[in-house]
């Protein structure tokens, strides 16, 4: 899934060691906010595992991001949490991909498509066309 929004708050890294296999381990929680929602804005707790993604994506507050994440759901004392984890971050784009211009209209304004010419129908026509 993909969420695309502003950084509107990096919360701090947790960390520890794994009880069972002794490994150090990192996570950092991020809020996206999708401002295209309108009124009512769409936010988003996503969380970043491992140091090294945390450094790869650097996510800094206020930037416009495109974040691929999945959800997954762990049980702990009888009660159950929503886990999201990114496991793509990438600068957001905007607008639509720009083409490169060709020779002919380089920095000429595209003229809209001539209109097309309309049937001339008569209403004294009685004739029916349709095969069925």
């Amino acid at each position: 899934m993909e969420f695309t929004g502003r950084i509107i708050a990096v919360l701090p890294p947790k960390g520890g060691v794994s009880k069972t296999t002794g490994n150090e381990w990192k996570v950092q929680e991020y809020v996206i906010e999708d401002s295209m929602s309108g009124q009512y804005p769409r936010r988003m707790c996503f969380e970043v595992f491992g140091a090294d993604r945390i450094a790869q994506f650097n996510i800094q507050q206020g930037q416009e991001l495109k974040v691929s994440f999945d959800i997954d759901a762990n049980q702990w004392q009888d009660r159950w949490f929503n886990r999201i984890r990114a496991w793509k971050v990438e600068p957001a784009v905007s607008g639509a991909p720009a083409t490169a211009p060709n020779a002919m209209n380089a920095g000429a304004p595209v003229p809209p498509p001539a209109p097309t010419a309309t049937p001339d129908f008569l209403a004294g026509d009685e004739k029916d066309d349709l095969p069925f």
